[in-house]
């Protein structure tokens, strides 16, 4: 890819930027994970800590502790799953190992 110039090089950054899709881990208060995928990480993550989506309010507070960005919808919602499985739990706890071991009970 080539670009004319920084100018040029921001605003496709921008526009790449609003068209990520994201898969998200949240550390929930009963030290479970939670996973998901959004288009609009930070509303999403507000809506969790506001307590509006059913499945996280019980275990308020929550803690965002790892995401990936996606340019595809498709590939967000397939690494999901991936990170829903045994594997990709134990992908998620040798990853945060350090944060999890330095995290208050």
């Amino acid at each position: 890819m080539h670009f004319d110039g920084p100018a040029k090089m921001r605003s496709f950054w921008r526009g790449a930027i609003k068209k990520m899709h994201y898969t998200y881990v949240l550390l929930l208060s009963n030290k479970k994970f939670y996973i998901g995928s959004t288009s609009n990480l930070k509303l999403r993550l507000k809506d969790h800590k506001n307590g509006r989506v059913k499945s996280t309010r019980q275990f308020l507070p929550l803690e965002l502790v790892y995401f990936e960005c996606c340019f595809s919808k498709t590939d967000a919602i397939k690494r999901e799953y991936q990170l829903k499985t045994g594997f990709g739990r134990g992908y998620l706890r040798r990853r945060l190992e350090n944060f999890l071991n330095n995290t208050p009970t």
